[in-house]
Formats: structure tokens, C-alpha cells, sequence
């Protein structure tokens, strides 16, 4: 991550119209990536790209990078943007399985390829958690179901669905900060 990257939201939440206009140009791929896979018409993936850049806008102010990198601040906010549209809607959000390609974003993304390249890291670093974690991740983040309907699909008690979400997300966080020489926490 370098520290331009990392200006990109500070400088959005400052106001800084040329921020806005670069923060879409470098994210626009990921979120309509991720709006054509969850939406039925492009149409819908469009309006939804408006929603999900103006809360993008007014959400800036709360990015930390000390949690985690600007695509995964943008990802998380356009997963819940869009889990939001299809509730309203009566759908079921993001039916692919992780098996599919919902997690090979490298040949979608377009000119982006840090953010391909992270997309790429996130999805091997799931492939090694624990098969529970793996199922409730796949469950929560990439289907859009709640921890109590995780928890009545799987059988898990729900503190146990919540305890593998927060252990499985933890570890990816880890697995894509620490490169294979430096992984001695494991």
C-alpha cells in the first residue's frame, strides 16, 4: 500500500474534488464489478454505483488505515450497499458460490491491478482458513446472510457463526499483511 493510496479518502473527506475524481477512477472497476455481479441489469449496477461513490463521499472521514486498505474500505461499503438494494428488492444477495468466481476478480477489475492483485491475496488467503471459516465467510460476505441465518443454515450455534466470522476475517487480515518468510504467528 503506498502513502498515495493512502491520501486518496483522507484527501476525499478534506473536500478535494480531484481526490473524488481519482478515487473513482482507481476504485470504479472493483465496485462495478461487484454491482454487475450482484445486480440483475446494468442499469441497476449504475445507480448503484452513484449510491455506492456518494456514500463512499460522505463516508471518508471515517476510513483508518491502521484497520485496513482503502480497496477493502471501499469493498466493505459497496457489499453493504448493495446487500442493502437487493433486501429492498426481496432478493437474495450474491448467490455465487466461492468455488465460482466470485472471488477471481483479477480478468474484471480492468486497468487496476493493485486492486486485482488484492482481490487475488483475499481469495488464496481464504482457501487456507478452516473449512467452518471458510462456509461462514462464504455465507456472510460473499451471500449477504445474517449471523442468525448463518447459524440456522449450518446448525452452528450463533456465538459460535460469530466467533468463526471474526477468527476467519482476522486471519485473512493476517495472511495478507504477512508475506510467507515473515508468517510466524501462525
Amino acid at each position: 500500500m503506498s502513502d498515495g493510496e493512502n491520501a486518496v479518502l483522507e484527501r476525499v473527506a478534506a473536500g478535494d474534488p480531484a481526490a473524488v475524481k481519482e478515487c473513482m477512477d482507481r476504485f470504479g472497476g472493483l465496485v462495478w464489478t461487484l454491482a454487475r455481479r450482484a445486480l440483475p441489469t446494468a442499469q441497476d449496477a449504475e445507480d448503484a454505483m452513484q449510491e455506492i461513490f456518494t456514500e463512499i463521499w460522505l463516508s471518508a472521514n471515517r476510513y483508518d488505515q491502521n484497520r485496513g486498505s482503502e480497496t477493502v474500505f471501499i469493498a466493505t461499503i459497496t457489499r453493504r450497499r448493495l446487500i442493502d438494494r437487493l433486501r429492498k428488492q426481496g432478493r437474495r444477495p450474491f448467490t455465487e458460490s466461492m468455488d465460482n468466481e466470485a472471488l477471481h476478480l483479477e480478468g474484471n477489475i480492468g486497468q487496476n491491478a493493485e486492486v486485482a492483485a488484492e482481490a487475488a491475496l483475499a481469495a488464496r488467503a481464504v482457501t487456507r482458513l478452516k473449512p467452518a471459516q471458510q462456509k461462514v465467510l462464504e455465507l456472510g460476505l460473499l451471500r449477504g446472510f445474517s449471523h442468525s441465518e448463518i447459524a440456522q443454515r449450518t446448525g452452528m450455534p450463533l456465538g459460535t457463526v460469530k466467533t468463526q466470522m471474526r477468527r476467519g476475517l482476522i486471519r485473512v487480515r493476517e495472511l495478507m499483511s504477512v508475506g510467507p518468510d515473515e508468517d510466524h504467528e501462525s
